[in-house]
């Protein structure tokens, strides 16, 4: 809305002065004169946008840092002429000052994810970082490559100010080194540094009782189990959890040999086949992943099997996509999207703070989050 419509809005003569226009059109002299002066390729600099606001230049670069002592509309004001006006700060000036990068770089496998878990998780991250001053990079490592190369390869060129990590093990060696090296990071899992560490988790735990107990519910008497990688700490949660319920049940249960729920659907579906060729047979199947469960479905029903009346299924999933591969599948959500969120934060907190406590939040799933089907049997 421009100056003279709200002045016939609000009543105003609009052939007076209206009450503020002199510092308005300051305020754009300035502008303009800023701009004129950035001609011939010159870039817009803090000192740039502190002629603009007014602002010194110490209070522009923290509000541009959403400093906590900066007052909201402070922050705006100044981010609102930075964008105006085009400013990017000059990533090696502030290294060069401040020796660092406001970079979050994310590790991650180059193994194919067939549901967009990883896609989710990177998305989530970045929207964390958004409106701050680090920008997210993620750096990849093969299969076939020992991971430990990208860790070492981020902290002994200091090109990023903190790792997020996922898929960890009880004693992973990545942990133990950027431990030893003061680097800061955040995991998407545990380890038995956890006390030591910034991390976000699902109670995997948890998650393999509940299923068993749920399984068990629907008279299901021998269960199986597919699991993720059992070198990776999730997985021995969810095994000890799966356990615990069939023991105290009395129900005999068997992890799937030759596969995990980490593998292609292809190659799950193929192991599974095989197994349920030969006995004992089992009416009860809890998934690590949704690749796994959508594998699942191709191979019982190439048994014969159906699902909800032969054998329940039951999975966890980021986003409601089972109920549309099979209505009777069982599920249990999980926010992807949160823990994305929640390790940007932690991450920037590790490392604009080494010395604070770090974040750690532990997600525990209860039985009314599983979404049950009618049991076909009962139909």
């Amino acid at each position: 809305m421009d100056m003279l419509t709200r002045a016939m809005l609000s009543g105003h003569d609009a052939t007076r002065p209206f009450p503020g226009a002199g510092k308005f059109r300051a305020i754009r002299r300035t502008m303009r004169k800023a701009a004129k002066g950035l001609t011939g390729g010159a870039k817009p600099t803090l000192k740039t946008i502190a002629e603009i606001s007014g602002l010194a230049v110490p209070t522009v670069s923290r509000a541009l840092k959403e400093a906590p002592d900066i007052g909201k509309a402070t922050r705006e004001r100044v981010r609102r002429i930075a964008d105006e006006i085009g400013y990017v700060p000059n990533r090696a000036g502030v290294r060069l000052r401040t020796g660092k990068t406001n970079v979050v770089s994310l590790v991650l496998s180059t193994e194919l994810d067939a549901v967009h878990h990883t896609t989710q998780l990177t998305a989530s991250i970045a929207a964390g970082l958004r409106d701050t001053p680090y920008h997210l990079i993620v750096t990849p490592y093969f299969p076939d490559e020992d991971p430990m190369r990208a860790v070492r390869y981020i902290v002994e060129t200091r090109s990023a100010d903190a790792l997020i990590l996922n898929q960890t093990e009880p004693e992973d060696p990545r942990i133990a080194f950027l431990l030893a090296n003061n680097m800061p990071f955040a995991t998407h899992g545990r380890t038995i540094w956890s006390d030591q560490h910034p991390y976000f988790d699902f109670d995997n735990e948890v998650y393999g009782r509940l299923g068993a107990q749920a399984l068990i519910a629907r008279r299901r008497r021998r269960l199986l189990l597919i699991a993720p990688p059992r070198t990776q700490m999730y997985a021995q949660h969810m095994i000890a959890g799966l356990a615990s319920a069939a023991h105290g049940a009395e129900v005999p249960f068997e992890i799937l040999d030759g596969t995990t729920s980490d593998d292609t659907a292809d190659d799950i579906e193929a192991v599974l086949r095989a197994r349920l060729s030969w006995p004992p047979t089992f009416d009860g199947i809890i998934c690590g992943s949704v690749t796994a469960a959508i594998a699942a479905v191709g191979a019982l029903e190439a048994a014969g099997l159906e699902i909800g009346n032969d054998v329940d299924l039951l999975s966890k999933e980021p986003i409601p996509l089972l109920k549309r591969v099979r209505r009777s599948i069982l599920t249990m959500p999980e926010d992807v999207t949160g823990a994305g969120r929640f390790l940007a934060r932690a991450a920037i907190l590790a490392a604009d703070e080494p010395d604070a406590p770090p974040m750690q939040r532990l997600v525990v799933p209860t039985a009314d989050g599983i979404t049950q089907a009618p049991s076909l049997r009962d139909v």
